[in-house]
């Protein structure tokens, strides 16, 4: 029994549940840009929680934040940190819905009502920093701390790729036997890269994303430090001149100058081929299969074990038997 292979958008577009990211660096360091601009030397008046399933700790209670001036917003990986005065710290993380929002003052000075999304808000003088959360899982998070100890226990220990130099970028990227793709994304390697960007670095890299990274050549590895720093960069200057002075409202992982991710069946910008997917749990890649990995199409496990035999190996072979299916349709 032969198998019809799937066409391009087979599996939805932007918001198929394979497809849903956390705001990574570059999202995280313009949220962060924006706090500091909002809230950094300014008293957190009143802090309102909304679900009861978003404070993750009791201790220090909400109420010592009050009247507290906010004297840093940064981040670790891609948690947001607000730092108060006395040692006290919010750390937020958004996971893959949670979103930031700056809600100003009515006109007449007051509160705004809280809609439905809102899993939190903290107020100052000026406006409103409001924590939101599309859909009905909750998985966004708020940890109140006391103590840069208390805090440092939620450092997964990445490095800092923009900090680092690129001896210790290899280093760190070789001291365990992965995929590349794997490698980029675990917050213990490496800090604040996930599913989008790091398809646009293995494709800045000419790098299959299921290469190991026991197998890299100096050059490669080369290649692939520079992508790194060079994407990440780029894209934290397009960022910050999209909000500008103003707070950032549309932050997705879907951006149509990116290369391959979301970009499923759309030609590549470097050589037009057909941009390909895989899909693994509920992650993915998107891939250049001439760019990176010389026409060779990588095996999705699910669909691979569908079509056995049926299986293309190569773009061209794809192409083949697409052209056959429309031949036999006319």
């Amino acid at each position: 029994m032969a198998f019809s292979l799937p066409e391009p958008g087979a599996f939805g577009g932007e918001a198929s549940a394979y497809t849903r990211v956390v705001p990574e660096l570059p999202d995280i360091l313009t949220y962060v840009a924006a706090l500091d601009r909002k809230v950094v030397g300014q008293e957190l008046l009143r802090i309102e929680i909304a679900s009861p399933f978003v404070l993750r700790t009791v201790e220090p209670t909400l109420d010592r934040f009050e009247a507290v001036r906010v004297v840093r917003a940064s981040h670790l990986g891609k948690r947001i940190v607000l730092s108060f005065e006395g040692d006290l710290y919010l750390l937020i993380h958004l996971m893959i819905a949670g979103r930031l929002h700056w809600r100003p003052l009515t006109k007449s000075g007051g509160r705004r009502r809280p809609t439905r999304a809102e899993l939190a808000r903290f107020e100052f003088a000026d406006g409103c920093l409001c924590l939101t959360e599309a859909g009905t899982k909750r998985r966004a998070s708020l940890h109140a701390l006391a103590g840069g100890s208390s805090l440092r226990e939620y450092d997964r220990g990445g490095l800092d790729v923009l900090a680092a130099d690129e001896a210790a970028f290899v280093e760190r990227l070789s001291s365990e036997r992965h995929t590349l793709k794997r490698a980029l994304t675990d917050p213990r390697l490496v800090s604040g890269i996930g599913n989008a960007y790091s398809d646009e670095i293995l494709h800045r890299a000419c790098l299959s994303p299921f290469k190991l990274t026991t197998a890299l050549t100096p050059d490669e590895a080369s290649a692939l430090f520079e992508a790194v720093r060079s994407v990440l960069l780029e894209w934290i200057e397009r960022l910050r001149l999209e909000s500008g002075d103003g707070f950032p409202e549309k932050v997705t992982p879907f951006r149509p100058e990116m290369a391959v991710h979301g970009r499923f069946g759309q030609p590549c910008p470097r050589c037009a081929a057909p941009v390909q997917r895989i899909v693994y749990a509920s992650n993915e890649s998107n891939y250049c299969a001439r760019c990176q990995n010389a026409g060779r199409l990588l095996a999705d496990r699910a669909l691979s074990r569908l079509l056995k035999q049926d299986w293309p190996r190569t773009l061209d072979e794809l192409e083949q038997r697409r052209e056959a299916r429309r031949n036999r349709d006319r």
